[in-house]
């Protein structure tokens, strides 16, 4: 039962194959015999899953239906869940137990899913490598050499080594796409707003979104079916209409213009990567797809941009956690300055300091302006860039990442080099816009991913472009040995 996607588990379920108590028994076992080669999760949640489980069995037994309703799944561990610890990967929240269900948790029990566990990821969401969380760095199931990508890399992982079929996940600067394509799924950051941030713990509030992780884009598309939709309690939350993603999935790619930006196929792109990329490129055309080169001029200033924002906008969230209120407290401050500096010496791993620094000094009088401000101007050029290109094309193809997954502890010394791998990401991020990762090929035995973009509230055309894709292709079928 391990191998079925989510589609296939609904029609399980509907056609009582077997039950969801079943399923969930099975994949319970599965992740405890099996997760301790790749540290996927942070906290399983067996009494939970469990009663959710039969909870869902009933509901189908009295007539009810849904894709959603008895399929397991796992939360990244930045998701408030009512009662059970809510660590965003980090010691500062280590004995931290949320009072409430963030609106996803809370939407996604509603159709009935069953929270298996909360899943590993980069502390407080700052990494791509998912090496910086307190609970030990998580392994890549095609190679346990090397990282599955960050800072969604547990649900990345345990979605890879058939531990759940579908996770949630969040994205600040490519955080769902990177570890898809570093572990063979589909993921997708939907458009800013399109999903609540309510009860998502923040790292950088203009940027983050959550988003699905999963094997297939039809996937994909049933658990994002239940994590959207406007919320009143969350401010950056967008009213408008939800379409059915799985309905457009089908749709004829004819016609559809595909834009290939020029900017990403320079020196610092792996050419066995840039082959994968004109393949799937080729592919869609043969599906009907009109293929036009077109030019992003200021996707050369993204990073700098983005590790000027992110860091900013962190250092201003995550000043509330001081020792005062909850989460860690060092042990017998001499004073109120001293149980600061302690606590949030000790609570905060290296990668959240140094961002936190980096934020505070381009936040300081004096560098408001060079820096922050700069930035900002460039986000907005950034946008422009997309919304001209938009006006040629419908979606916008090219890598996801410009080399495929690192070794472990590789660019631990180097974090520079790690932000750079976030080079194709981030500008959908600073941008607002949707963006899916998607199976294209293997490159020395390791996942490569290709990245589609469209513009504001088209997830519906991504999901669409890519299961036409996977329907033509076999990338997405692939599982790691020994899983």
């Amino acid at each position: 039962m391990h191998q079925l996607t989510l589609a296939e588990i609904a029609r399980g379920l509907a056609d009582k194959k077997f039950s969801s108590e079943e399923l969930t028994k099975t994949l319970l076992a599965r992740i405890a015999a099996l997760d301790p080669k790749v540290n996927s999760f942070i906290s399983l949640t067996e009494e939970l899953a469990l009663g959710q489980a039969k909870a869902a069995d009933a509901r189908r037994a009295n007539g009810e239906s849904g894709a959603l309703l008895g399929a397991p799944i796992g939360h990244k561990d930045l998701f408030c869940t009512q009662g059970i610890r809510t660590s965003c990967g980090s010691k500062m929240l280590d004995n931290f137990k949320a009072p409430y269900d963030a609106t996803v948790v809370a939407k996604l029990a509603e159709a009935g899913a069953v929270t298996l566990g909360k899943t590993n990821m980069d502390e407080f969401a700052m990494g791509s490598a998912n090496e910086s969380s307190y609970y030990g760095a998580v392994k890549n199931p095609w190679n346990a050499e090397h990282v599955p990508g960050g800072s969604s890399g547990g649900s990345a992982a345990a979605v890879a080594a058939r531990f759940l079929p579908a996770a949630t996940a969040t994205d600040t600067g490519g955080s769902i796409r990177q570890p898809a394509a570093f572990t063979n799924l589909t993921g997708l950051k939907p458009t800013y707003g399109r999903v609540s941030r309510w009860g998502m713990i923040a790292y950088a509030s203009s940027l983050d979104q959550g988003g699905p992780l999963a094997r297939t884009a039809e996937d994909c598309a049933i658990l994002l079916q239940g994590m959207v939709g406007f919320d009143a309690k969350d401010s950056t939350s967008i009213d408008e209409p939800v379409p059915d993603y799985s309905a457009s999935l089908n749709t004829s790619l004819k016609g559809l213009r595909i834009g290939v930006p020029k900017e990403y196929f320079s020196a610092g792109l792996d050419p066995r990567i840039a082959e994968l990329v004109h393949n799937s490129i080729k592919a869609l055309e043969k599906l009907g797809a009109v293929i036009k080169e077109i030019s992003l001029p200021n996707n050369q200033h993204a990073i700098p941009a983005y590790y000027v924002i992110a860091p900013a906008e962190a250092s201003s969230n995550l000043s509330r956690f001081d020792g005062v209120r909850f989460g860690y407290r060092c042990e017998d401050p001499k004073d109120l300055t001293d149980l600061y500096k302690r606590s949030r010496g000790e609570g905060f791993g290296v990668e959240v300091q140094r961002r936190i620094m980096v934020g505070a000094y381009a936040l300081s009088a004096g560098y408001y302006d060079a820096y922050y401000l700069k930035a900002q101007k460039i986000r907005r050029l950034v946008k422009n860039d997309f919304m001209a290109a938009f006006n040629e094309v419908d979606v916008i193809i090219g890598p996801t990442t410009p080399n495929p997954a690192w070794k472990l502890g590789a660019k631990n010394g180097d974090p520079v080099a790690a932000y750079l791998e976030d080079l194709y990401t981030i500008t959908a991020n600073l941008a607002g816009l949707p963006g899916l990762s998607m199976p294209a090929g293997f490159v020395d035995g390791l996942p490569v991913g290709v990245q589609l973009l469209a513009p504001y509230f088209q997830e519906g055309r991504l999901l669409n472009v890519a299961h036409q894709y996977q329907l033509n292709t076999d990338w997405h079928t692939r599982t790691p040995t020994g899983f």
